[in-house]
């Protein structure tokens, strides 16, 4: 077991030293020219590798590849997190698992049902493989999957391809275990946090975790109209904290550990919350809501994009809290 340990911290120590990896920006162009990917996937730790996406909004330029394409390889089947936003993508991701093993893709799992997780699932249906999803992220491509479709297809343009709707083919709510070659895969809907449906994938025996959406690294999280920030909260302190992971694959963002995770996400929200909390103790309205100071917070990426509509979002949440 030492040794695995040491393999594992030397394995993602080297992924944190590449010349690229401590560096996220969403100014930096497509590292992999000669794929659909935006990057090249990585080995984080042995046996499980991720391609790590742009820490910037989908773009054409970027093929939507904006968050974190992992799978899980063992020796008798491939697991993916992630299907992808567009068929092109999830072949691409198909061609790199073929590129490091001969064993077939036997799991397609959905973090949620936005279109970056799942608008690839009908290529890997038609490839015949079984795509997992939580209920609520089901229910959510069922409800708004054109729409993700159609926002996908005007900055994708032609690279959109023949990508459709795929709802996932099982579902779960709790939690969904699986064994393959020894390892122990467990599936997770923690409880609320970013988007309906949220989904973590543990490895227990690796100490593991490819948290979803659930976790935001290097790049500011997004709050939507749905997101119940306290719930979120809630979720990560009483709960995903609990597993105490060594090594984290957030939903966005490098790999890295819980201390970085819980700093961009967790302490993000309660010190929005925080400000927010206070503006409205002084009678503060929506309208000056939005120029909170978040300035602790301005090096990160989709910072410009992301703050002040967040801001707006956590006062009307709070406002009848």
């Amino acid at each position: 077991m030492k040794v695995i340990a040491q393999r594992l911290t030397l394995g993602l120590a080297a992924l944190l030293m590449a010349p690229t990896a401590g560096l996220a920006s969403e100014d930096i162009a497509d590292q992999y020219p000669q794929s659909e990917l935006y990057s090249k996937p990585v080995e984080v730790i042995p046996h499980v590798f991720s391609a790590i996406g742009a820490t910037a909004p989908p773009t054409y330029e970027n093929a939507g590849h904006n968050n974190n394409l992992s799978f899980i390889v063992t020796s008798e089947g491939v697991v993916v997190i992630n299907a992808g936003a567009s068929d092109a993508l999830a072949a691409a991701v198909h061609q790199e698992i073929r590129n490091v093993t001969d064993q077939p893709v036997v799991l397609v799992i959905n973090e949620n049902g936005q279109g970056h997780a799942m608008l690839g699932n009908g290529y890997w249906r038609d490839q015949g493989v079984d795509v997992l999803a939580h209920v609520d992220a089901t229910a959510e491509v069922r409800e708004n999957g054109d729409f993700i479709l159609q926002r996908m297809q005007a900055y994708n343009k032609d690279r959109a391809g023949q990508t459709r709707i795929e709802p996932a083919n099982l579902s779960f709510e709790d939690r969904y275990d699986l064994a393959l070659g020894g390892v122990e895969i467990q599936v997770l809907h923690l409880g609320p946090a970013h988007d309906p449906g949220d989904t973590q994938v543990w490895l227990p025996q690796w100490g593991m975790m490819i948290a979803g959406d659930i976790a935001f690294h290097e790049r500011m999280l997004p709050i939507f109209e749905h997101t119940c920030t306290s719930c979120w909260i809630d979720t990560w302190q009483e709960r995903f904290e609990a597993y105490a992971p060594t090594y984290v694959i957030p939903g966005h963002g490098h790999p890295t550990n819980m201390d970085q995770v819980r700093r961009y996400t967790l302490d993000y929200l309660l010190d929005l919350r925080g400000k927010i909390g206070t503006h409205i103790e002084e009678g503060g309205d929506l309208a000056s809501a939005y120029y909170v100071d978040q300035s602790r917070w301005e090096g990160l990426d989709t910072f410009e994009e992301l703050a002040t509509k967040n801001a707006g979002r956590v006062f009307e949440e709070m406002e009848w809290e």
